[in-house]
Order: C-alpha cells, then sequence, then structure tokens
C-alpha cells in the first residue's frame, strides 16, 4: 500500500512511523493520561484498515487527521493536544522549504502528483521538468501573495478549482482562436523576423506551424487554426506549377496539349499538398515549446467555411482528405511502428453536403470514420445544431471551432463592422465549481443548496475577476505574435490589450464539474433519470443566470463551461472524502465525473446517451463536449456512419472514444489493460506482462483530447470503470 508524501512523492505505508508518533506524544503527558501500549496499536491498525479501504493512496495530512481523530476516540484529549502541537511545530519548520522540496522531488522523478498531472507533458524531460519548476514557484507566489486568502482557502478544501496558478503570475491568458488567414495573406513578424505572405501552399505551412509553435509558447491553453486559411495558396501553387510545367514542355519542344499539361499540374501539386500537410503532422508533434509539450492545437476542417466559393473549396477538400491520410497513417514511434499521435487534434464538421450517401463529399465523412476507427481522431461538430445552437446577436447562426479541447467562444459582433468576428478571439482563464461539494454541503437540503450554491458562485465570480483583472494593463510587448503580429491583434507597441478584454470579444469561464453526483445525492437518482433531470437542468441555468448577471454588471463576456477536468478530478475526490468521508455512490471512487457526462459506468447505447447530453450542450455555451465509447470499429466502419449521421441530427460537438496501443516488448497491438498492484493502478501487456510505461504505448482521450502520457490515479481509475456505448 503507497502514501502520498508531503513534497508530492510516494512512500511504502509503515505502520511503524504511526505508532512512533503516538508514542511519543503518549510520553510526554502524565501518567495517568496516557493509553496504553494495545490501545496504541489499536489506533494504528484502525489507521492502517482506513487506508486500505481508501481507493486511492492518502496523503501523510489525511492520515494524521484519522490519527487524531482515533486518539480523541479514545478518550485521550491531552495526547491528542500533544500529537497536535507536534505536527504543527513540524509544519512551522516545514513552511520555508515546501517548494524547495517539492522542485527538488520533481528533478528526481519522484513526485507523483506532478509527474502525470498532463497526460501530454513526459515529466523526465528537462524542459518539461523546468516548466514545473518554474510552475511550482509561480503557484507558491500566487498562493501566498496574489490571491485573496479566502479564494486560496475554496481552492486547497476542494470547493472551487482556481485553474492553472502555476501561470497565473505572469500576464498571460488561456486559449485561442489563431487569425491565421490575416497573419499570412498580410504577413506577420516571427523572432523579430518580418514574414511576408508565402508564395505556395507549402511554404504557407511551413509558417503556420512556426507561428503554431509561437502561439502556444505566448499562453498556455489551446489554440486552433482552420484549414480554410490554407486554401488560397492551394491555387497560388497551381499557378506556379502551370508556369513551371509550361516552361519546361517549351525547352522540351513538347506540346502535348491543355489536358495533358493539367494533369501533370495536378499531380505535382497533390505532391506539394502532400508535403505541406506532412510538414504540420510532423512538426507539431515533434516541435517543443517552451512548456515542454508539443503545441495543443486543434486543426478545423469545414468545407462551408470556403463560401460559394467552388475552387476555393474543393481545393479546401484536398487539402481535409491528406490530412485524413496521413493521420490514418499515424506517426513512427522510436521502435519504427506506426502509433496515435496526441496533436494536432482534428475536428471535422459535418454538413448537408457531406453527411449522406450521394452527396458531393460524403467520400471525406467515410475517410473520416476510417480515420476515426483507427485514430479516435477527427471529432464532430454538427453545422445544423452548432446554427441552432451560436446564434449572434443579429439573429444569424454560426458555425466554428472550439479553442482547446472543448472551449467555445460565444457569438460576437464586430461593432466597427457589423459582421461576426470568431478568429483572433481568445479565453482570459477558468475557475471551476464543484458542484458536488455544494450537494454534500446542503445534506441534502434544497434551500441550503441553492443558498451554499449563491456563495461557491459569489467565489468564482471573485477568482475570476482576478483572473481577468492580473490580464488589465498587459501591454502588447508581452507576446508581440499575438498582440501586435496578427494571432490575436495588430495593437501598437505598448498599447494595453484592455479594449479585448470587455464587450464579449473575449470570453471567461465559469466551470463546473461534477454535475451527475451533485444530482445523484440531491435526488437519489441519475440526471439521465426523467425525474431527475429537471433537477440538474435548473443547476445548469442557475450557473447560467449567474453568468449574465455577471456579464452585465462588468460588460465581461462571462460564459459557462463544461471543464475537462484531468488531474483535478482525482483532486476534488480526495477533498470530498476528506471532508464528507466515503459516501456510496458519491464520494467512494478517485474521481469526479467531468461536466455534465452520463456517468462513464452507467449502462446506457450511444444514441440515447447523445440525445439526452444534447440539452446540457445547449446550456454550456463556453465549451462543451460528448463522447461515445465504443470497441474496435475498423471493421464495422458503418455502425461509425451511423452514429456521425446522429451527431449531425441531434448533437453539436461529439467523438468516438476507442483504443490504440502497442506493447514495444512484444509487438501487442490490442488493448493495453489497467490492473491493480498493492492498491496501486497500473497499465500492462495482457500478452507479455510488460508495465514498464517507457515501452508501452497507450493512447486515450481523456477530457475531450488525446493523451498518451499516462495518467494519475483518479483518471486511470475513471478510465477503467468506463463501458461501452455500443
Amino acid at each position: 500500500m503507497k502514501i502520498i508524501k508531503r513534497n508530492g512523492s510516494e512512500a511504502v505505508f509503515d505502520i511503524s512511523k504511526i505508532i512512533a508518533a503516538i508514542t511519543k506524544a503518549n510520553n510526554v503527558v502524565k501518567p495517568e493520561q496516557r493509553l496504553t501500549q494495545a490501545q496504541i496499536f489499536e489506533i494504528a491498525n484502525t489507521v492502517q484498515s482506513a487506508c486500505e479501504a481508501h481507493s486511492h493512496a492518502m496523503s501523510v495530512e489525511d492520515i494524521q487527521d484519522i490519527v487524531e481523530d482515533r486518539i480523541m476516540a479514545a478518550g485521550s484529549y491531552q495526547v491528542a493536544r500533544k500529537y497536535i502541537t507536534y505536527r504543527y511545530v513540524q509544519s512551522l519548520r516545514r513552511t520555508h522549504n515546501t517548494t524547495d522540496d517539492r522542485i527538488l522531488s520533481l528533478i528526481e522523478c519522484n513526485n507523483e502528483e506532478v509527474k502525470q498531472e498532463n497526460s501530454n507533458k513526459n515529466p523526465t524531460v528537462n524542459s518539461v521538468q523546468r516548466d514545473y519548476m518554474a510552475g511550482e514557484v509561480s503557484k507558491d507566489l500566487t498562493m501566498r501573495m496574489l490571491l485573496p486568502p479566502e479564494i486560496v482557502k475554496a481552492h486547497e478544501e476542494g470547493i472551487i478549482h482556481f485553474h492553472d496558478a502555476d501561470y497565473y503570475a505572469q500576464h498571460m491568458h488561456n486559449c485561442d482562436l489563431v487569425n491565421l488567414e490575416d497573419m499570412l495573406q498580410n504577413g506577420t513578424v516571427i523572432s523579430g523576423t518580418l514574414i511576408e505572405k508565402p508564395h505556395s501552399f507549402s511554404t504557407a505551412c511551413n509558417i503556420a506551424t512556426q507561428i503554431i509553435a509561437q502561439v502556444a509558447s505566448s499562453q498556455y491553453g489551446g489554440q486552433s487554426i482552420s484549414l480554410t486559411h490554407l486554401a488560397p495558396f492551394v491555387d497560388i501553387s497551381r499557378k506556379k506549377i502551370r508556369r513551371d510545367v509550361e516552361a519546361e514542355m517549351r525547352e522540351l519542344a513538347v506540346t502535348p496539349g491543355e489536358e495533358k499539361i493539367t494533369q501533370v499540374v495536378e499531380a505535382r501539386l497533390r505532391e506539394e499538398i502532400k508535403r505541406g500537410v506532412q510538414t504540420i503532422q510532423y512538426q507539431v508533434v515533434t516541435l517543443m515549446t517552451t512548456n515542454g509539450q508539443a503545441p495543443f492545437i486543434t486543426v478545423f476542417m469545414y468545407l462551408n467555411e470556403a463560401g460559394d466559393n467552388l475552387r476555393l473549396k474543393s481545393d479546401l477538400a484536398i487539402i481535409i482528405e491528406e490530412m485524413l491520410r496521413q493521420r490514418y497513417q499515424g506517426v513512427k514511434n522510436e521502435a519504427g511502428v506506426w502509433i496515435t499521435p496526441a496533436f494536432p487534434k482534428l475536428i471535422y464538421v459535418l454538413e448537408e453536403d457531406n453527411i449522406r450517401e450521394g452527396t458531393p463529399y460524403y467520400y471525406l465523412t467515410k475517410l473520416a470514420a476510417k480515420c476515426t476507427a483507427k485514430r479516435m481522431v477527427p471529432d464532430y461538430i454538427s453545422e445544423k445544431k452548432m446554427l441552432e445552437y451560436k446564434v449572434d446577436q443579429n439573429g444569424e447562426g454560426h458555425c466554428y471551432t472550439c479553442m482547446g479541447c472543448r472551449s467555445f467562444l460565444t457569438p460576437y459582433v464586430d461593432p466597427e463592422t457589423g459582421k461576426a468576428k470568431y478568429y483572433g478571439r481568445f479565453n482570459q482563464g477558468v475557475v471551476t465549481i464543484n458542484l458536488v461539494d455544494v450537494a454534500l454541503s446542503s445534506n441534502g437540503d434544497y434551500d441550503a443548496f441553492w443558498k451554499i450554491f449563491d456563495e461557491r458562485l459569489e467565489l468564482c465570480h471573485q477568482a475570476l475577476l482576478c483572473r481577468h483583472n492580473r490580464l488589465k494593463g498587459t501591454l502588447s510587448d508581452a507576446a508581440p505574435i499575438l498582440w501586435q503580429y496578427g494571432a490575436l491583434a495588430r495593437l501598437k507597441k505598448g498599447e494595453p490589450i484592455d479594449k479585448l478584454l470587455y464587450g464579449g470579444y473575449s470570453t471567461i469561464s465559469l466551470g463546473y464539474a461534477g454535475l451527475y453526483e451533485c444530482c445523484k445525492y440531491m435526488t437519489g437518482k441519475s440526471h439521465t433519470d426523467p425525474a431527475a433531470k429537471p433537477f440538474a437542468l435548473d443547476v445548469m441555468q442557475h450557473m447560467n443566470d449567474a453568468c449574465k448577471g455577471w456579464k452585465a454588471q462588468h460588460n465581461i463576456d462571462f460564459s459557462l463551461y463544461g471543464t475537462p477536468l484531468e488531474s483535478t478530478t482525482y483532486k476534488f475526490s480526495k477533498c470530498l472524502q476528506k471532508r464528507f468521508g466515503s459516501v456510496p455512490g458519491i464520494t467512494d471512487r478517485s474521481y469526479i465525473t467531468n461536466s455534465y457526462h452520463v456517468h462513464v459506468s452507467e449502462q446506457i447505447d450511444a444514441f440515447t446517451k447523445l440525445k439526452f447530453e444534447s440539452d446540457f450542450q445547449r446550456l454550456s455555451p463556453g465549451g462543451a463536449i460528448s463522447y461515445v465509447e465504443v470497441p474496435n470499429m475498423q471493421d464495422n466502419l458503418t455502425a461509425v456512419l451511423r452514429v456521425m449521421q446522429f451527431i449531425y441530427d441531434n448533437i453539436m460537438y461529439a467523438e468516438l472514444n476507442t483504443k490504440s496501443d502497442y506493447c514495444q516488448c512484444c509487438g501487442y497491438d490490442g488493448e493495453i489493460k489497467i490492473v491493480e498492484d498493492d492498491g496501486k493502478l497500473v497499465w500492462e501487456c495482457p500478452k507479455c506482462g510488460n508495465r514498464d510505461q517507457n515501452k508501452l504505448n497507450v493512447a486515450r482521450r481523456t477530457c475531450g483530447y488525446i493523451g498518451t502520457q499516462f495518467w494519475n490515479q483518479g483518471r486511470t481509475s475513471e478510465i477503467k470503470d468506463r463501458v461501452l456505448h455500443l
């Protein structure tokens, strides 16, 4: 059985240390107030049993709390006081070097809490360690000096979660929708070098990857680009290639005819498109940003974004086809085996021209289905439902990509042009409310629930204003690629970014987690039950109403966001167990449910799940994604296409989760299993028993994106509990 030490590292549970600590406290009280040796052993054994009963490795602090409780339960209050005093003195001694200890444990790769905080960062790599080290210093500064004590306390107790505290000390924002069109068409500046409009598709792709890397190093969330912005450069290359071919024919004194020249031109053009797409795919995978990971990038594939320009749409279709083909192939790992990469994340829009047999671009949809069955991407946006959900003040619906794994901008009309604007906008940051804690704190009383809910929402409100105020006054010089050279704006040097923080240009997100557990505790039923669903929808509406009120008060676009918890799902679970104990069906797992999702263990079919969750997506305008868990579907693409068609008709944004694994020891390419070993969940090859994570390639979808660097115990437990929906 393992425990988590104060510096985050793991250690084996040692009952003798508990006995020794109680004995020390026992020895300094009067003889008549002391515990007997048998009582000390009994307390220690009770603590050990409590640790074994937990679904995750307990922290030293949690264990010491139990020790205190058991000493007092034995009636030895003087011993308990001495034990508490001893803890306090030791805590004071540690205060000066807690951050130092955590940093040292990171360098030695002993910090289990931080090691698997992000499933796309390898914690053994120097650049990742450097980012984590800086993050620990930043978090320490943030919690001690920059945030109000009540926000820090609520964050530490798991009542709310103040996301990305490791970046808060700097004036950085969350995620954005890059205006690649402006940067390519009008030029940009990268590292002080002027980059003019490219003269070919391959050059445009190369510049795009450099922009992606620069943007990723200037913010901490996800970013998105659209292939539509690259499509105009296909025809530029076509014309250039035609001039070259015609010159070659003249040199050779050959007149093959217009049809033959066109064939040669298109063949060479396809090769250039292949190289350009390959540049994006491999550069994104191999680039290492300043935070020690590949850029968290989403590539958007939307045919109707080309409008009525048939040539542009046709060229865009060629790029999309090549992007899907290369993603289906995958990338080679160090053993030379084709595997599933985490990025770029792909989003494919389902629309009238591609959704059914007989439509012009159905061939692309079939290719997307084939890619999904093997590589878990692309995800799918329904143009039909998005036009219905995302309606601007002019009454017009719009279809556009999210900024990260699920973070959506809200509709916005540029007051200067009177037209909708999405590219060049961004999100200021996120604070998440723990809905499970609200429910448990109310003890099931509905009047108390709504009162506590409002108090917690006000905490989130104040925390979000801290994020907003941290960005106020930021000069464009802080990130020139973002604010001066077109990614988000073209402000002057020395100009503050403040005007972009108001009026709906950017968003700021109220996240939420654990709607399922909240609903189940208050109603006794899953929110999928017709009797409980109205309460769940009321909770969602209440958060939307709060955002609407804050927006009116501050002229800032507060928006409700279905938080993609990764490490925080584990943190919230541990905090809930500490505050409320093990409540069956509510806190008895090492994770809580993401956003509005149906619980991962609930038996429900794919179509019912998607239809049910569609009502909650509508009430989560700041971001939401639904998924269905499926087996290997490579031999049943008809079923994949059926799910995709259902998505088009019923829900705005969804994905299919499958598995994509490989064991480097024996070559097994089936599902790598999760097994329990001494109270800890580990990954194991079912063929050869390999448990070395360095020799296992495991890809799983977690919170909307693919992770490949494994996960903490809470998320691993959630993955283990998933049931199939198809």
